[in-house]
């Protein structure tokens, strides 16, 4: 069954692009992953400043595997850091994960 992961990142009000930056640098990082399934990252459409970094697994041992490899770890560094550099100023203020799986609506008998 699908597992949903979602990364809820609060950043400052004028941080968001700065943010979709970051993540465009590293678009396509975790496609070739075992169990991957997809990505998105939803921009709010409000005043909010919390932005959605969706994640979809074959399985939550996929997920737990990725975020045990070295790819996980190379993906989350900066162009700079991986060169040697030093690494950027966070952007976000807070972060959480939330597990979701697809809700199974067939009818019980």
């Amino acid at each position: 069954m699908t597992v949903i992961k979602i990364n809820a990142i609060t950043v400052p009000a004028d941080s968001g692009d700065e943010l979709a930056k970051r993540f465009a640098k590293r678009a396509g990082a975790v496609d070739g992953q075992d169990g991957f399934e997809g990505f998105e990252l939803l921009q709010p459409t409000d005043e909010r400043t919390t932005w959605l970094v969706v994640t979809r697994w074959r399985d939550e041992e996929s997920f737990q595997a990725w975020l045990n490899s070295p790819a996980f770890g190379h993906g989350h560094r900066s162009a700079a850091e991986r060169s040697g550099g030093p690494a950027p100023a966070p952007v976000a203020v807070s972060s959480e994960v939330w597990s979701y799986q697809v809700a199974d609506l067939t009818p019980s008998a």
